[in-house]
């Protein structure tokens, strides 16, 4: 029987590319849960280099999103949304590309910005959607659906792009990739939710599903993103994941470890990733955004996506 490739390892991440990691939801301001974190989210430091549409509506041309990088910033159905572009000596047809989350105004963030210079300097863009406290509901879903067509049919964006999940953003791009399999390139995640029992819970993510916290439980088989681990198995999707032995805000086994708990089970072991770092919760420790292993495996997916048709 083939097992999950998992990694336990210090504050000193390990260079294995098939090890375990974890991932997570999103520290509010001020919140973490280990010593080594900082305390508070910093703002952020440069603002987008895109000039307004001018087919954007009325209704669209509020402010636009805050980049951490030099970008695009514009608005997809209504919603604020951001590419980051590969200087233009690096740029592809069709362009390799990440799809992020969570897209919310503090995300992405300042912790992260050396990990996208990373993906740019590959000459992979990242984008991503803000659909608000989404949690993966059908929704939610619906608002990448349109960033993804937008990107695709318009820009010159490859047809399957690598998805990247930081906490609760776990929910949102599970939630698309299981629906759509033959779009996904590969899944990263840094301390990620795929259970929306453990995060945000059920009182909170019901009003997103349009259900009362009774009704979402009585359908969690039906809505919760760690039910589509079936579907990304089945479509040999690869995962890497990095997540701390001690997250009380993003439980490991109830998220990752399950997950890939799920891969093994249907067959599919060998395609998923879980880089454990013991000592580390929900927090901004650095190596979280610095895990080589997992920059590069996002790096290669979306590389691969970009040369790989959809599956018919």
């Amino acid at each position: 029987m083939s097992r999950t490739r998992i990694a336990i390892v210090g504050l000193a991440l390990l260079t294995n590319p098939m090890a375990f990691a974890t991932d997570s939801v999103g520290d509010p301001p001020g919140r973490t849960n280990s010593g080594l974190a900082r305390t508070e989210e910093p703002r952020r430091l440069a603002r987008s280099d895109a000039k307004p549409n001018a087919t954007e509506s009325a209704a669209e041309s509020g402010p636009k999103k805050v980049l951490i990088l030099p970008g695009e910033s514009f608005f997809v159905s209504g919603r604020p949304a951001f590419i980051l572009r590969p200087a233009e000596s690096k740029r592809q047809t069709p362009q390799p590309w990440i799809f992020y989350a969570p897209t919310l105004p503090a995300y992405p963030d300042i912790h992260e910005k050396w990990m996208h210079e990373q993906f740019l300097n590959a000459g992979v863009a990242v984008a991503g959607i803000d659909v608000g406290e989404a949690y993966g509901s059908p929704k939610g879903r619906e608002l990448f659906n349109a960033l993804y067509r937008e990107l695709t049919e318009n820009r010159g964006f490859a047809k399957r792009p690598c998805l990247l999940g930081r906490s609760r953003g776990g929910l949102w791009v599970t939630s698309w990739a299981a629906a759509n399999p033959a779009k996904v390139a590969g899944i990263a995640g840094i301390y990620p939710v795929f259970d929306f029992r453990t995060y945000p819970g059920l009182e909170k993510a019901a009003p997103a599903y349009d259900l009362t916290p009774q009704e979402l439980e009585a359908q969690v088989t039906r809505h919760n993103p760690i039910e589509g681990a079936a579907v990304l198995a089945a479509h040999h999707v690869p995962v890497f994941i990095i997540h701390g032995d001690e997250d009380k805000v993003v439980p490991l086994k109830e998220n990752s470890a399950e997950l890939a708990r799920r891969y093994q089970a249907a067959g599919a072991a060998e395609d998923v990733t879980l880089q454990v770092v013991k000592g580390q919760g929900h927090n901004f420790w650095e190596g979280f955004f610095r895990c080589q292993p997992l920059v590069d495996f996002a790096i290669a997916r979306a590389q691969s996506g970009a040369t790989t048709p959809p599956e018919k």
